[in-house]
């Protein structure tokens, strides 16, 4: 077994760590890792064995099932992870996804269109005509964040709240600052407990509605209705966020993609699957631990061991991607990992690939030429202890915007 990968090679892999990583997968698509620090750990970055892991009922991905230190941590720590489908095992999971997951439904999203539309336009009606925007925080990070707001029934004009709330909270709580985590969870707490008791007495046709009323029918208790809401918030919003400004500054980093992608829109689905196996929104799948001594990839893994699947690492192994360092848009069959595999495959896939449809087609037909603002090598990724993998700015020059 080699030396153990330093935490750094999860939390800050810099702008392009796919070289690095078939590296290490081409010895083995297991190593150690030292994530959380000091911990023992595994990362996993074969294709073929990162699918196998997410179907392996061996890994629990529940916080009672952690190590007594790091058990308590999480729950002292993180609302995050005390109580919803993210983070649980069947059968807690089943319970947990039913009151949500109709929600999510392909059908029931499509219903959204008309209004995800309006919001894209809305957005772009106030970039300049022509000059710098950063598409993250005018775009990027909007759209997606009014758009869970408004279906879980929530004020959008809190929304610098749970933008602030869902940065925190998305983090590692066993490497991000105690004091953060708890200053954040208390006030997100807080705020959704009134919003609740207050939803009560006057219950509407949204999804807040629905979960308070599977709490008052037992089916989720109080920390489970308020760490469903802040997965949601952050699943709904910060994933969705990276994946359009890490797919706008590939398109512009292959400009012979995104000249293919404005002559023919009809491909923008098969470019959003290809952005998100190329660059995805989560470098790492959420939370797993071994609940018993298990063999993955050939390689021993001890009852207690966190287990790190790398999705970054997935999407591109050669063994299932020819030549999987190219970025192409109409790459064909491109089945990928990056919202998971079997029982814990991304409920609001639906959601995040109808938001990219519409953002991607709505932004290509009313900015005519767009390019970066700034040198290449000044885009910068986030270096945090969060599983997500996104730009801290993408400023972009604009010559050009045409009406609605």
């Amino acid at each position: 077994m080699p030396d153990i990968l330093p935490s750094e090679f999860f939390t800050d892999p810099g702008p392009s760590p796919h070289a690095a990583t078939a590296e290490l997968r081409a010895r083995c698509p297991v190593h150690r890792i030292d994530v959380p620090p000091g911990a023992r750990a595994y990362a996993v970055l074969g294709n073929k064995t990162v699918e196998q892991a997410f179907g392996d009922s061996r890994l629990t991905k529940q916080i009672e099932n952690l190590p007594a230190p790091y058990r308590d941590k999480a729950a002292d720590n993180s609302l995050l992870v005390v109580g919803n489908l993210g983070f649980a095992d069947p059968p807690k999971h089943t319970r947990l996804k039913k009151p949500i997951s109709r929600a999510f439904l392909p059908g029931t999203v499509a219903r959204l269109r008309p209004r995800i539309q309006d919001i894209v336009d809305d957005l772009i009606d106030a970039f300049p005509e022509s000059g710098e925007i950063d598409l993250l925080s005018a775009f990027a990070l909007p759209l997606p964040l009014i758009t869970i707001c408004e279906y879980l029934g929530i004020p959008v004009e809190d929304r610098p709240l749970f933008q602030e709330w869902s940065h925190v909270l998305s983090q590692d709580p066993f490497q991000h600052p105690e004091a953060d985590l708890k200053r954040a969870s208390s006030e997100f707490r807080a705020y959704f407990t009134e919003l609740a008791a207050e939803r009560r007495t006057d219950l509407r046709d949204d999804l807040l509605s629905e979960l308070v009323k599977a709490r008052d029918a037992d089916v989720f208790s109080e920390d489970e209705l308020l760490s469903t809401i802040l997965l949601l918030i952050i699943a709904g919003h910060k994933t969705v966020a990276n994946m359009l400004g890490n797919g706008t500054a590939l398109l512009l980093r292959h400009p012979e993609q995104l000249a293919m992608l404005r002559a023919d829109p009809a491909t923008v689905p098969s470019a959003i699957e290809e952005i998100l196996r190329y660059e995805g929104s989560a470098a790492w799948a959420s939370l797993r631990v071994a609940a018993e001594d298990m063999r993955l990839g050939g390689v021993d893994i001890p009852k207690g061991s966190f287990v790190h699947l790398s999705l970054s690492g997935a999407g591109h192994d050669p063994e299932v991607y020819d030549d999987p360092e190219r970025f192409d848009i109409t790459r064909s069959p491109n089945r990928h990992l990056s919202f998971g595999h079997g029982t814990h495959f991304c409920i609001g896939a639906p959601l995040a690939r109808l938001l990219g449809e519409v953002a991607f087609t709505t932004l290509l037909r009313r900015l005519p030429r767009f390019e970066l603002a700034v040198a290449p090598e000044e885009v910068a990724w986030v270096a945090d202890s969060s599983l997500s993998r996104g730009l801290e700015a993408l400023p972009l020059r604009l010559r050009g915007r045409l009406p609605r």
